[in-house]
């Protein structure tokens, strides 16, 4: 794990993004709290942020819904950058008619959004994640998708590929494509599929390394434990890469016949599924309650947190959507506690201003309202 360097956004711009016809916020503070009413645009300027990273955003809304009602139908958002190192300006937007966003680092343009990860990494914890413990197992690989691509940039297009791979078998299988095509396109998935496999599995042991040690220090959030679990897992485990790959080939050459019949590929990491257990109780996490499941996510997040700052060598920008309504007094305090000594830029909403009294001396509080953001302390 590398040193760590400390990026912020010293200014945030957005044109004709969500209720924005023009936003300027200039961020002074390590903690920063937007309070204002419901349907301010305070979420809106979060999930901004959350597009100046790989990925769809934390909404992962289409790009034509995010631009401004009675707006010209496009949108972009900008961003300058501080580091220890100097200033860089990253940015992205849409234009209607256009099949993807476009991305501009320090003026030129990059080929995707991947590129946005050398500069700056966003992670969020948002209401709509609060079911992600008893919610399909789907929601919970993209979780865990989204937390290995802050650690390994390449992890996105690794899942985009191995899943592109799965399509073309399907079809195959459906179309009675030849023994000799099936081999071909089984020896892609099973290698695409082992290191995505590989992927999240390292993510998962570095990321409960992290918990325990943050659960040491007395953090006021219950311990999770973490597991990947599936059919492919069990069938795999203990075996080296290469092993996994060869396991995985003869376990689609075998399921051909029942492939075939259900139409979709019934085995490989894409039915896997993170398990999350409530340490201290030995349940898993579905079964808490629901302020214990929202407790359990919030460690998880923190532990996170310091994972990426360590690996990527980058502080993160972390973003907590109505984070403070949920916890007691006691826990918030502890939140602010720990997000000072993480040493990162946090952007947190909330409705009432008192919510954030326990932040540390030097946060900042802006209130918005009227499509803008006005500093209250």
């Amino acid at each position: 794990m590398s040193s760590r360097v400390s990026v912020a956004i010293e200014r945030l711009t957005l044109t004709d993004f969500r209720n924005y016809s023009l936003l300027v916020l200039e961020p002074s503070a390590p903690l920063v709290a937007l309070v204002g009413d419901n349907g301010a645009g305070k979420t809106n300027i979060l999930e901004a942020i959350s597009l100046l990273t790989a990925g769809r955003g934390l909404r992962r809304a289409a790009l034509a819904d995010i631009a401004r009602l009675d707006g010209p139908g496009g949108w972009a958002i900008s961003a300058l950058l501080r580091t220890q190192a100097g200033e860089t300006v990253i940015g992205t937007g849409y234009t209607p008619g256009e099949a993807g966003r476009r991305v501009r680092i320090d003026g030129t343009e990059a080929r995707s959004s991947e590129a946005l990860l050398d500069h700056l990494r966003v992670l969020w914890l948002v209401p709509s994640m609060d079911g992600l413990f008893t919610g399909p197992g789907s929601e919970r690989r993209r979780f865990l998708d989204r937390l290995t691509l802050s650690l390994d940039p390449t992890h996105g297009r690794r899942v985009n590929d191995y899943e592109r791979a799965l399509r073309q078998r399907n079809r195959l299988l459906e179309e009675g494509g030849s023994a000799a095509y099936l081999d071909s396109i089984e020896r892609q998935v099973a290698e695409l599929g082992a290191a995505v496999a590989l992927a999240r599995g390292e993510t998962v042991s570095l990321l409960q390394g992290c918990i325990d040690a943050q659960a040491a220090t007395g953090l006021p959030f219950p311990r999770a434990l973490l597991a990947v679990d599936g059919e492919f897992e069990v069938e795999t485990q203990g075996l080296g890469a290469s092993d996994r790959e060869d396991r995985l080939r003869r376990m689609l050459r075998d399921g051909r016949t029942r492939d075939r019949a259900a139409g979709r590929t019934l085995c490989g990491p894409h039915r896997s599924d993170l398990v999350v257990q409530h340490a201290a109780k030995g349940i898993p996490a579905a079964q808490s309650s629901t302020g214990e499941q929202k407790a359990l996510l919030v460690g998880l997040i923190l532990a996170h947190a310091d994972l990426t700052a360590a690996v990527a060598g980058m502080t993160p920008v972390l973003l907590l959507d109505e984070i403070a309504a949920h916890l007691d007094p006691g826990r918030r305090a502890a939140l602010f506690s720990r997000l000072e000594a993480l040493a990162c830029q946090v952007v947190m909403t909330g409705t009432d201003a008192g919510l954030f009294e326990a932040m540390p001396a030097g946060s900042e509080i802006l209130a918005v309202a009227g499509n803008r953001a006005t500093r209250l302390s």
